[in-house]
């Protein structure tokens, strides 16, 4: 039997609207504008404890959406008194996704440990896991790409699709600073490190691209005109523009100039021209997790900021 083929969302006309959003200003090779340079200065040690920004996130979110609780009550050691997250749920979730998640969450603490045990840690920063923030960065993503507003306020802990969608925000934001680090890492043990973190980030976005790609054509409710595909294309818009750094964040259906050897639609894995993970700097990964778009102005999930050397220094170089 011949394997089924999903049908493409795209009509000629859709396909030449999604290159038009997608492309201008972005370049499919990325920038290599001053802004998108990397921090060369950077220790090891500094790089790396960098990255405690987005393990402590993904540890907190998932421990909270599958269990209801998250490090103060299964590591607090990790957390060096830094304060906990607000408005953490616990998340609507089937018995596999579940599963998953609470695994995710677990996975996290070990990366924590891993981090602390070669480098040492930070304080974990304050984290905004609110409905309402989750709420407003969907917002600003659909906003920007249908001109729509979303009633009710989206909620990522009200059903697993809602979850899942969450969910594609954050991993793929740390892989690609992992893909971005390792090349300035001057020790062995530090790129050792850092290649097993991006491994493991890597399965996870993959694991949560994987599960939406097979609701993709499914609308998203109540928002009977919006599918799963759609969110996706309209978050991954909304990051490029964030890091202001080129294209380097796909959603799960590209038009086929961008697909993998420019002849697929489907997208599972958000990948480059030649298929390879895109890379991304600390200040672009701040300018996305803050949701402002400037490495010194904090907000979004992280409203106070960063901690680390890194984070803390992009802080102090704001201009009023």
């Amino acid at each position: 039997m011949a394997a089924r083929r999903l049908p493409s969302p795209f009509s000629p006309a859709t396909a030449a609207f999604l290159l038009a959003i997608l492309l201008p200003p972005f370049s499919v090779h990325g920038d290599t504008t001053a802004h998108c340079a990397p921090i060369n200065a950077a220790s090891d040690r500094d790089q790396i404890q960098f990255a405690l920004n987005l393990e402590f996130l993904e540890a907190e979110l998932f421990l909270h959406a599958a269990l209801g609780h998250g490090l103060d009550e299964i590591a607090p050691e990790y957390a060096l008194g830094g304060p906990p997250p607000v408005g953490a749920q616990k998340a609507q979730l089937g018995p596999i996704v579940w599963r998953i998640v609470e695994e995710f969450g677990f996975q996290e603490i070990g990366h924590l440990r891993a981090i602390f045990e070669t480098v040492g840690g930070v304080p974990r920063p304050l984290y905004d896991l609110s409905a309402r923030n989750f709420g407003a960065i969907f917002e600003e993503a659909v906003g920007g790409y249908f001109g729509a507003r979303l009633e009710p306020p989206f909620n990522p802990y009200l059903c697993e699709t809602n979850f899942l969608l969450a969910c594609y925000l954050i991993p793929y934001v740390g892989l690609n600073g992992y893909v971005g680090t390792i090349p300035n890492l001057a020790k062995y043990t530090s790129r050792r490190l850092v290649a097993g973190l991006l491994g493991a980030e890597a399965g996870q976005d993959a694991v949560f691209r994987t599960l939406l790609y097979e609701r993709s054509q499914e609308q998203v409710q109540p928002y009977n005109n919006i599918t799963v595909a759609d969110f996706t294309a309209a978050l991954s818009q909304l990051r490029n523009r964030l890091g202001m750094c080129g294209l380097k964040d796909e959603g799960l259906w590209v038009p086929p100039e961008l697909g993998a050897e420019n002849r697929t639609e489907s997208n599972v894995l958000s990948l480059d021209f030649s298929s390879l993970a895109y890379a991304r700097t600390p200040p672009e990964v701040l300018r996305i997790v803050y949701g402002t778009g400037d490495e010194h102005r904090p907000g979004g999930f992280l409203p106070r900021g960063g901690n680390g050397k890194i984070a803390m220094d992009l802080l102090g170089d704001g201009k009023c």
